[in-house]
């Protein structure tokens, strides 16, 4: 049963870690009712490493835009300087994870998930109310001190149920990005960060693993990275043509309704 658990699990990380609706938010609340292992440390653990998987899924998806070496000298500096504001926009999120995991953890919990899913709900809503499509076009044209903001930004996603890809594509629009510059630049920050994660985590716990929680990631990981190559072709389609705010609505709904079950039962 684990395995068809981790399955699950996988593929509700993979459907939900690039749209604005908190993969980790989902999965806490699946894991609610499923109870992957007995083993919370194994379940939390799990849950961060099995998005490792879907951010290769982003590598290889924006493989051609995101490799800096190719043959026009102009086009690989202008793909390292964006890998660079990449780096800096990434910063914050990583010191500030090392120094508040203990109390990250501490946050794991339905209550905080239904909270800040219907907080971020009402901000995609009323952010999608504005009337103007972003100055900043693509991720690339992204200013380094407005990377920079963006990372600060992000670091509200390590409230559960807050979506990194939400906190980072919210903020990105507020500082003046387009929807599709805005969700271009979430993917890429995604890269470093998700890296960061799953090997603060490897280093905390992976080594202690029994060869079964190893097989066991082995399977998550590789429904999460199919089922996230699939989702982020569709949503980089979905953004060309419609705004977030259904994902607003459904953020919403969802908080709405977790809190009602945990608090009548």
């Amino acid at each position: 049963m684990i395995y068809l658990k981790a399955v699950f699990l996988a593929v509700v990380q993979g459907l939900t870690e690039f749209l604005p609706v908190s993969s980790t938010g989902h999965m806490i609340l699946v894991d609610e009712f499923l109870k992957l292992s007995p083993d919370k440390s194994f379940s939390e653990a799990f849950m961060v490493m099995i998005q490792l998987p879907s951010i290769l899924a982003v590598v290889a998806y924006f493989w051609k835009d995101l490799w800096p070496f190719v043959r026009d000298r102009a086009e690989t500096r202008a793909r390292i300087v964006l890998w660079m504001k990449i780096v800096v926009a990434f910063l914050p999120a990583a010191v500030l994870g090392v120094l508040l995991h203990g109390l990250i953890e501490k946050l794991f919990h339905p209550y905080t998930v239904a909270v800040t899913l219907l907080a971020g709900g009402i901000v995609l809503i009323l952010l999608e109310r504005r009337k103007h499509a972003g100055q900043i076009r693509a991720a690339r044209d992204i200013g380094f001190r407005t990377a920079l903001l963006i990372g600060l930004i992000q670091c509200a996603a390590m409230i559960p149920g807050t979506s990194r890809s939400a906190a980072t594509i919210i903020g990105a629009m507020i500082l003046g990005a387009s929807r599709m510059a805005a969700a271009e630049f979430s993917f890429f920050l995604a890269i470093p960060t998700m890296f960061g994660a799953t090997a603060f985590e490897v280093m905390k716990n992976g080594l202690d693993f029994t060869g079964e929680q190893w097989a066991v990631v082995g399977v998550g990981s590789i429904v999460s990275f199919a089922v996230a190559y699939a989702v982020v072709a569709a949503f980089m389609g979905y953004i060309r043509r419609h705004d977030f705010k259904p994902f607003g609505y459904y953020r919403i709904a969802l908080g709405v309704l977790v809190l009602g079950y945990f608090l009548l039962f």
